[in-house]
């Protein structure tokens, strides 16, 4: 993998779930398929109860853009996903959590409504917790014996909180940038 695209909470918007696609395709150009992948961290069909609907609520066509795309994108659970929504789509999204290496770095992938800054699950010093939920894109250290911990969030795709823009990441060898999905533009970057 030469670069991950990471979002969270579509919460069934096509409207913005089609804007983040626009966006991994065009993250995608130049590279050998499967080379850029797609981390969806959960909340992906379902709005929530306290939620307001998103833009162009339809999680229908959600089902239909992400399907196609099984082979080149990895989730994990949301709050808001259930196993209905595993019976719709292709690719498993029922695991709560998924653990791997990424540019010489482990990567603990969460929702964050059960594993956050506030409640890490076992970290070792230099790992990564990522996790959306909260819907603000964040950038920190946290403290652990013998060092820290980076903690990310890429805000949400669909519906932001607290001022923030409807965003996503992109990790590669030079670090993390945070995406406007709107306009395209990165407001923030951590070099890892």
């Amino acid at each position: 993998m030469q670069k991950l695209l990471i979002a969270s909470d579509i919460h069934g918007s096509a409207h913005w779930c089609a804007r983040l696609l626009e966006r991994f395709a065009a993250e995608s150009q130049g590279f050998e398929p499967g080379e850029v992948r797609l981390l969806l961290l959960g909340d992906v069909l379902y709005h929530g109860p306290r939620n307001d609907l998103p833009e162009r609520y339809a999680p229908k066509e959600v089902i239909a853009m992400l399907n196609p795309l099984r082979d080149r994108l990895f989730c994990v659970r949301g709050n808001c996903d259930g196993e209905v929504d595993q019976m719709v789509l292709d690719f498993p999204i029922m695991a709560d959590y998924a653990l791997f290496r990424l540019f010489g770095r482990t990567i603990f992938a969460t929702h964050g409504h059960r594993w956050n800054a506030a409640t890490p699950p076992p970290l070792c010093p230099g790992d990564a917790l990522l996790y959306g939920h909260f819907h603000v894109p964040m950038c920190e250290q946290a403290s652990l014996p013998g060092g820290t911990f980076t903690v990310l969030n890429p805000g949400s795709t669909s519906i932001p909180k607290n001022g923030s823009a409807h965003s996503a990441m992109i990790w590669d060898e030079r670090g993390v940038r945070w995406i406007d999905l709107e306009s395209g533009a990165s407001f923030m970057e951590w070099k890892g």
